[in-house]
């Protein structure tokens, strides 16, 4: 398993209203965070201020100019949804993931050991 090298695969197929944050995150936000906050509408997120239409993309997912790495801008503050992926294998090679390995299909049990190491900062925060 390799280290996340930021091709933004995972942001961009979970665009589009497909992200959720919790009733306490949006809270959050609109207390610390009225950047991130401008971007909810009745507990929906990445929705357009003006129109309450999903966005395509997050508003904070930026592409690194003439690379194909993407950085997050709210990283620190992101919603849980960001934070707990990838959580299984199989979401990962669903979803192309680029930091699955060879190796990693043949043995799941030794993947999901380095998955959950790498992983470690954020699942248990």
């Amino acid at each position: 398993m390799k280290e996340c090298n930021s091709c933004g695969k995972c942001c961009i197929k979970y665009s589009n209203g497909q992200l959720s944050a919790e009733k306490i995150e949006i809270e959050n936000w609109e207390e610390t965070r009225p950047d991130i906050f401008s971007f909810t509408k009745d507990g929906k997120i990445w929705v357009d201020s003006k129109s309450g239409e999903p966005l395509q993309l997050c508003p904070f997912l930026n592409k690194q100019d003439n690379s194909s790495v993407y950085t997050c801008d709210i990283y620190f503050d992101r919603p849980n949804d960001c934070r707990y992926y990838p959580s299984t294998l199989e979401e990962m090679l669903a979803d192309e993931c680029e930091m699955i390995e060879k190796k990693d299909l043949q043995n799941p049990a030794k993947a999901r050991q380095a998955l959950e190491l790498i992983m470690s900062d954020s699942w248990h925060q």
